[in-house]
């Protein structure tokens, strides 16, 4: 099937894609992802910015000249400081942002006055962000206070709208997320600000919506699945996820686009640190969101319904009727190869469709006498193939 009828299919809705199938498949996707990023993180850890492990911060805007990460780091090396970091931010590059521990009063201003002179710039000109630890710890214990409370209504909200399984389901899912987001942040060594937090609390939300309108369509579907007995849980799962697609490809795109304008116009046209880090955070977490819903959730949610033992009499019960169905094919085609001579039926052996005929036979010709002569030889008729 061509590319351009696989996109026609999903616009129209008309796929047949197996998601539960090969669920081993997306799960070690998803593991081996988990483990690098652990891995970036026992070992390298985040790159906190200076809002959680406290520090200072200068920033200023150039005028006349285009700077250099190594002509600002000898500045500020100049005015005291001993391990800063350089950040050049704009497009082209015209903006200054020098991180460092905390600094004193005397050397904020000493480092400032440096700045302002090789940017040449007015020294009031030069911002200056000066955070303590202790608001950062605030911060820390506040988004963590903010994600317990975000599992427990996820928890209340869909074990009442739905059922108890279908809320495990999805705070797999938003777990899978948190920790992917956090294994990029480890890997890349993305700052961490504030924004990020609060964008990777939005993004938990976004991804609980996309989860939820896939859990609703299979609740709307399984209603009729004791009924007719013709389809198992995991079918169900699989039409349900087909029929919703493109309403999920939709809203997964509908919000990534305006996020990466916000990346690309805030970050690199616009020199906004703070909508750089939310636009980012946003962005790594939409597309693990709109994966895990339907290769994390969706999944998981059939592996727990399939133990049930209404659901697993109902496989039992197709297995053990296409068994049947298979039975007499099954046992033509072993006639067929087998001897005729134990009161079976000789069957044609050019038959390939298992079914079994019996093999047509020439009728043995009845000897007839002509008056006062010798019976006449009998006339073989040939056999028919």
């Amino acid at each position: 099937m061509s590319l351009k009828s696989q996109l026609s299919d999903i616009f129209h809705e008309r796929t047949n894609y197996d998601f539960v199938g090969p669920k081993k498949r997306w799960f070690a996707i998803s593991g081996i992802a988990i483990l690098i990023g652990l891995a970036a993180l026992g070992i390298r850890g985040l790159n906190l910015g200076i809002d959680f492990k406290g520090g200072t911060a200068w920033e200023v805007k150039t005028h006349g000249q285009r700077p250099t990460s190594d002509g600002a780091r000898d500045v500020a090396k100049s005015a005291g400081l001993s391990d800063p970091s350089i950040s050049l931010l704009g497009r082209p590059p015209d903006t200054i942002r020098v991180e460092s521990r905390r600094a004193t009063i005397e050397e904020q201003e000493k480092v400032r006055a440096a700045l302002a002179d090789y940017a040449k710039a007015p020294v009031s000109e030069v911002s200056i962000n000066d955070v303590g630890p202790t608001w950062g710890e605030q911060v820390s214990e506040k988004a963590i206070r903010a994600l317990v409370f975000f599992f427990i209504a996820i928890a209340a909200y869909l074990s009442l709208r739905f059922e108890p399984k279908m809320a495990l389901a999805a705070i797999v899912a938003v777990i899978h997320d948190i920790l992917i987001t956090v294994g990029a942040y480890a890997v890349t060594g993305f700052t961490v600000t504030p924004a990020t937090v609060i964008a990777f609390l939005t993004i938990l939300g976004f991804s609980l919506y996309d989860t939820v309108v896939v859990f609703d369509k299979v609740d709307e579907n399984v209603a009729g699945i004791g009924a007719t007995g013709r389809e198992t849980y995991s079918g169900v799962v699989n039409r349900s996820m087909n029929e919703v697609l493109m309403r999920s490809l939709n809203t997964t795109i509908t919000a990534v686009l305006p996020v990466m304008s916000l990346l690309i116009v805030g970050a690199y046209f616009l020199a906004a640190v703070t909508l750089k880090d939310f636009a980012l955070a946003l962005f790594i977490g939409l597309a693990t969101g709109a994966y895990s819903s339907i290769f994390v959730a969706t999944p998981f949610l059939a592996v727990l319904k399939e133990r049930e033992p209404r659901y697993t009499a109902i496989r039992q019960k197709l297995a053990g009727r296409a068994a049947a169905v298979a039975a007499p094919a099954y046992a033509g085609a072993t006639a067929g190869g087998g001897s005729s001579g134990g009161g079976g039926r000789a069957v044609e052996p050019s038959e390939a469709d298992g079914e079994t005929r019996p093999a047509r036979v020439a009728p043995r010709p009845v000897p007839t006498r002509r008056p006062g002569g010798a019976a006449p030889r009998p006339r073989q008729k040939r056999r028919r193939r």
